[in-house]
């Protein structure tokens, strides 16, 4: 892929980062989130690409745009499949919490896995702990291998888990290996990208959240040299059909990063509200700064870019 289209799709999740940053707070998580899918799709039309989305707001007859299937971009250019969220924690963006983003991963056509709209069991680390983490294993086991790696004790870590009722028996298993939690309300895109952050305050995320969000992470984890495992856990008989229909034989079978996210992928971020992966977008008299990365597995390469955006030469915004 020509890496150039890393600065073009990072152009559209800053705009649906500033539409939905709009809302932020205002307890309508249904208009934030249209916001930004209005922004995204808007904004997507104008990158030179062939596209389809594969990962996206859901099937056609739930969603009027950006849905599974649909077709974006120019038209002109390379043949690539998209995955996305236009606006990952939609409900911590209207009540005014951390940690959503507007992200976006790309990849060559057949690269990312085609996630059904159901669970997923998830373990990510960062580059100590590639190799080392099994979601087979105990929470217990995977911290100690992970703190070896990094040449500390287990009390030293800290695991990140949504902050579910399904939880609670993870959250004291890992309390009971003497590492530290921190919950969240959503956002495990975010969270995942975390733990390859030396400065974030995460080292492991344990869990379940949605299997579209797992490929989305594995591919911004293949681009830092991250860890990710996923198994699917359908919810009820609908899901699991759906399952098997797309040829997954094995319900229990565990997805390693490289087979939810291969090739040469990009990933793009734009911070919506403040978090520890990304800043929130700040609004001024003038216009908005955003904070966005891109990453490339190809080069290795993460780009962390500021940008400020004058509204009076940017009238779509």
């Amino acid at each position: 892929m020509n890496r150039n289209l890393a600065l073009e799709f990072v152009r559209v999740t800053e705009m649906a980062a500033i539409a939905s940053a709009r809302l932020m707070g205002r307890g309508d998580e249904k208009a934030a989130d249209q916001a930004a899918i209005d922004a995204m799709r808007t904004m997507l039309d104008s990158v030179e690409c062939d596209a389809s989305v594969i990962i996206g707001e859901g099937d056609l007859d739930k969603a009027s745009m950006l849905y599974t299937g649909e077709e974006v971009g120019s038209g002109r250019g390379p043949k690539l499949e998209i995955a996305l969220d236009p606006l990952e924690g939609a409900t911590v963006c209207a009540t005014g919490g951390h940690n959503s983003i507007s992200v976006m991963a790309i990849a060559e056509k057949g690269r990312l896995f085609k996630s059904p709209d159901t669970y997923m069991q998830k373990i990510a680390v960062g580059p100590e702990g590639k190799g080392l983490i099994d979601i087979d294993e105990s929470p217990k086991e995977n911290l100690r291998r992970l703190a070896e790696a990094k040449k500390c004790r287990v009390q030293d870590l800290t695991a990140v888990v949504l902050d579910r009722e399904r939880h609670q028996g993870l959250i004291e298993d890992i309390r009971n290996a003497g590492a530290r939690i921190q919950l969240i309300g959503d956002g495990d895109i975010a969270a995942s990208i975390a733990c390859c952050e030396p400065n974030s305050g995460v080292d492991i995320l344990f869990g379940i959240g949605g299997a579209p969000e797992g490929v989305i992470s594995a591919a911004a984890l293949r681009c830092i040299g991250g860890d990710f495992q996923g198994r699917l856990k359908p919810r009820n008989e609908e899901e699991l059909k759906k399952i098997i229909d797309m040829g997954v034989e094995d319900v229990e079978k565990v997805f390693s990063i490289e087979e939810l996210a291969s090739g040469h992928v990009m990933f793009c971020a734009t911070g919506v509200t403040s978090g520890n992966f990304l800043k929130g977008v700040q609004f001024k008299p003038w216009g908005a700064i955003t904070h966005s990365v891109v990453m490339r597995s190809q080069s290795g390469t993460l780009r962390r870019i500021s940008a400020e955006h004058h509204f009076d030469t940017k009238p779509r915004y």
